[in-house]
């Protein structure tokens, strides 16, 4: 694979990833997939999925993970609703997220990532042990199917995502750097962060986002790459520093009206483009 090939965060039927069609009209060689709903992850539908990403020439890098009853209306409904950490909803989640694995695994494809929700920050307390512990569950079972599981940036603060990286002890667990979710959380600024972080980086988003009034109790407002504080050449100046080359996933989440996408998505790809040729 070229260095920085440029990617989409693509759907099928679910999430606000762009359609594939889409991320054919715009020539992008590679995607992230948001894992499609449950009814929708059988062999058969691998296999068309495959056909199609085969006749476009496009090359899948990773599968997202996404559960039902997520909200990212403010901070507290994050903190309440996403990924594994709520312990309401964790043992029905860590069951989709091993069938989403087995998904991917059917598209031969070796990354999984999420976003896991709020990790405590008190070490010592029962919910981050059980945090510890269903993480370690769901990487295991990606070792099984020879895969890595990738954490999304943004509720943690990179000191606290090395943290808790370290105490998991699973050699098959990284990063997945969205600069523009540490703004928008405000947990830290983003070129600082990945440069401390840059030794479990293997998959990326090109996001970008305002930073709130209050950083941490408001939400950033995320918007057109290039538009927001990330500082796009910069980010990817710093990405070449820790010797990052794999591909360059554009993440913007707007809804599924096609034109909307490609007049955004296009232009990120313009972006990014005049950046990889004047960075080299």
């Amino acid at each position: 694979m070229e260095k920085w090939p440029i990617g989409v965060f693509a759907s099928v039927d679910a999430g606000l990833g762009v359609k594939l069609e889409v991320a054919h009209e715009l020539g992008v060689p590679t995607i992230q997939l948001h894992a499609p709903a449950k009814a929708t992850r059988t062999q058969k539908n691998a296999d068309a999925f495959l056909s199609r990403l085969n006749q476009y020439g496009i090359e899948l890098t990773c599968v997202f993970g996404g559960f039902e009853g997520e909200s990212y209306a403010d901070i507290p409904t994050v903190s309440r609703t996403v990924g594994l950490v709520p312990p309401e909803t964790r043992a029905e989640r860590t069951k989709e997220m091993k069938e989403i694995a087995d998904f991917a695994r059917m598209l031969g494809c070796k990354t999984v990532a999420l976003h896991l929700g709020f990790v405590p920050h008190d070490t010592g307390s029962s919910l981050y042990q059980e945090v510890l512990e269903v993480t370690r569950d769901v990487c295991d079972h990606c070792k099984k199917n020879g895969q890595n599981l990738h954490l999304e940036t943004g509720q943690e603060s990179a000191d606290g995502l090395l943290q808790f990286i370290g105490d998991v002890k699973r050699d098959n667990l990284f990063i997945n750097f969205d600069p523009a979710n540490m703004i928008l959380y405000g947990t830290g600024e983003p070129i600082e962060a990945l440069r401390k972080v840059g030794s479990y980086v293997r998959s990326i988003h090109c996001k970008d986002g305002k930073w709130a009034k209050n950083p941490g109790q408001e939400w950033g407002q995320e918007v057109p790459l290039g538009q927001g504080d990330v500082g796009m050449e910069n980010y990817l100046r710093t990405l070449q520093e820790i010797g990052y080359e794999g591909p360059l996933t554009i993440e913007r989440e707007i809804p599924q009206e096609p034109d909307r996408q490609k007049s955004e998505i296009g232009h990120a790809i313009r972006l990014l483009n005049e950046l990889k040729a004047k960075i080299g």
